[in-house]
């Protein structure tokens, strides 16, 4: 036997158009192999696998990563920082770090990258990781839509995160804010959007070597479809609100298609927020694989998010759940169980009405700023 079936557990994953069950086309190649030719065969396998793990496919062990369109590899599981206060947020990027953390999702919007930056040098000081160990996203806030601008931007969060490169540097929102406007306050703040000339900016970043890789953030299948038609770098990653009760399936299958990573804010539904109007991790579904896996139904919210193919960004400041978060690595759900999540009625959560008014703002309903997608 070339390939121990038993130790690997997949789900079928559609690419180049076909639907490949797994485990019934390998088992099928090795028979092939004994009777003809071993090595050609081989290689086909060799490719299949290779082409399912660099898209996210994971094992009973991880995945702890995924490949981006860029070749980079992106932590299948970070800490999201956004309503983390700035004289707590120290603290929990420290306790993270040493718990094992490897990626740190940030904001320039989240007004908390400085003390972050403080959290990030000191643990470089203290020899407990290296910049080359991390993974630091940040964001393009909308005030610096302007080409002009975006290097702008990009130059603050440097300056806060005491960093002399990011990772993945994001297009917050499909949104532009004059720059002297922090928030949409008044429908004055506005300027008007022209998400093509803020991409070409934002690819110009890559040139300089400060930033490797660029992407967006709460884009849907039409606003992609835009980017694409004139975009010359395609976006690594599109990061948005996903959890089981909202599962992004369109946008999933369309990302995947395009080579695009989907990354998962409030993968457990932000419990505690004000746009939070139920609780993801009270739903039935989660409880009762909960108690079948043995483990919490966050554990299990954010294991549901990396064995659908996507990198989670939940978020906490509590040392407890930060350790608890980490622990989704050495197990997974049960093919049956994960059948399971597809019953959920979906929602979602975050509608981003703030950024409506009906003069200057380019939406002028929930509708229009997620394409239908509600």
């Amino acid at each position: 036997t070339f390939l121990n079936c038993s130790s690997v557990s997949v789900y079928p994953y559609k690419h180049l158009g076909k639907s490949l069950p797994p485990i019934k086309y390998i088992w099928r190649l090795r028979h092939s192999v004994d009777r003809s030719s071993r090595s050609v065969l081989q290689t086909d396998v060799v490719v299949l696998l290779s082409l399912r793990f660099k898209m996210g496919t994971v094992t009973t062990e991880g995945p702890k990563f995924f490949e981006l369109n860029t070749g980079d590899k992106l932590p299948a599981l970070g800490l999201g920082t956004w309503q983390a206060e700035p004289n707590v947020i120290r603290e929990v990027v420290k306790s993270a770090i040493k718990e094992g953390y490897r990626h740190i999702d940030c904001a320039y919007d989240y007004y908390n990258e400085k003390e972050i930056g403080d959290a990030l040098q000191e643990m470089f000081k203290q020899n407990i990781v290296k910049r080359e160990d991390l993974w630091i996203t940040s964001k393009l806030w909308s005030s610096f839509h302007a080409p002009e601008h975006v290097p702008e931007g990009l130059d603050i969060t440097l300056k806060n995160l005491q960093l002399d490169h990011l990772d993945l540097y994001l297009i917050h929102w499909p949104v532009a804010l004059k720059r002297t406007s922090p928030k949409p306050d008044n429908p004055e703040d506005f300027a008007v959007l022209d998400i093509q000339a803020t991409w070409a900016a934002m690819e110009k970043l890559v040139e300089t070597g400060r930033v490797r890789a660029i992407g967006v953030s709460n884009f849907t299948v039409e606003k992609l479809q835009k980017l694409l038609a004139y975009a010359q770098v395609t976006p690594a990653v599109n990061q948005v609100e996903c959890h089981p009760v909202w599962q992004q399936r369109k946008l999933r299958s369309f990302c995947r298609s395009k080579g695009i990573h989907l990354s998962a804010y409030s993968p457990l539904g932000s419990p505690g927020s004000s746009f939070s109007r139920f609780s993801v991790l009270e739903h039935p579904v989660l409880k009762k694989v909960s108690e079948r896996v043995g483990k919490t139904t966050a554990q299990v919210a954010l294991r549901w998010g990396i064995q659908s193919g996507n990198s989670v960004l939940p978020k906490t400041t509590s040392a407890k759940r930060i350790k608890e978060n980490f622990g989704i690595f050495d197990w997974s759900i049960p093919p049956e169980d994960f059948k399971l999540f597809s019953e959920i009625d979906q929602v979602r959560l975050f509608k981003a009405d703030f950024w409506l008014n009906d003069s200057t703002s380019p939406y002028k309903t929930v509708d229009e700023i997620w394409d239908g997608d509600l």
